[in-house]
């Protein structure tokens, strides 16, 4: 790796680090080349201050900003839906930062949100097209349904550290989100039976 990669990624990780121990908030250029052990020009140099630097940290962690539409497979649609938002929910389950990142999104607003939510709705509506294309379903559909799995994950994942049982879910357990992930996949399964027996 070369040297500029190198201290990218420990002025990267330094983030990382301060985010997960002290949110967002305590966020601060002398803070991070601390944490980072290097000069502070660096950060400027290579990210071009604080804000770049903050804009580069969460497009790389958010979930559905990052997600590839050739996770899609055209012969298992069902199976590659169901994997996706499996896939959510571990990550934001494992992600210390990531959850913080959401948290700190629906506090605030800032430019470098302002980037996070066009990339990420960008993308969300490239994965949309093609669903709907290999399903057949229209996008207004597909974005429905999307939207409240993927929204009800977000919710359920950002309140875990606070309210243990929800429905008489376990949410602090692994039990309790095979439970939630099984009933994603019912609805999906459920939604993906019906496109299959309107066609016949």
């Amino acid at each position: 790796m070369k040297s500029r990669e190198q201290t990218e990624s420990k002025i990267l990780e330094a983030v990382a680090s301060i985010v997960e121990c002290d949110g967002f908030e305590k966020l601060g250029i002398n803070t991070i080349a601390l944490k980072a052990n290097v000069y502070k020009m660096l950060i400027y140099r290579y990210f071009g201050g604080l804000e770049e630097l903050v804009a580069r940290f969460i497009m790389q962690k958010d979930y559905w900003a990052n997600t590839d539409t050739l996770i899609l497979n055209p012969h298992s649609v069902g199976d590659s839906i169901k994997s996706m938002f499996r896939n959510q929910i571990e990550q934001l389950r494992t992600d210390v930062t990531l959850r913080r990142l959401c948290r700190w999104e629906l506090s605030c607003h800032n430019a470098s949100i302002d980037r996070l939510r066009d990339k990420r709705e960008e993308n969300g509506c490239n994965l949309i097209k093609v669903v709907s294309r290999l399903t057949g379903c229209s996008n207004s559909e597909v974005a429905s349904l999307a939207s409240i799995l993927s929204a009800s994950i977000s919710y359920l994942a950002l309140i875990e550290d606070q309210c243990p049982t929800y429905n008489g879910i376990a949410l602090q357990t692994d039990k309790g989100w095979e439970q939630i992930a099984q009933g994603v996949d019912m609805i999906v399964d459920l939604w993906i039976k019906s496109i299959q027996e309107g066609k016949n």
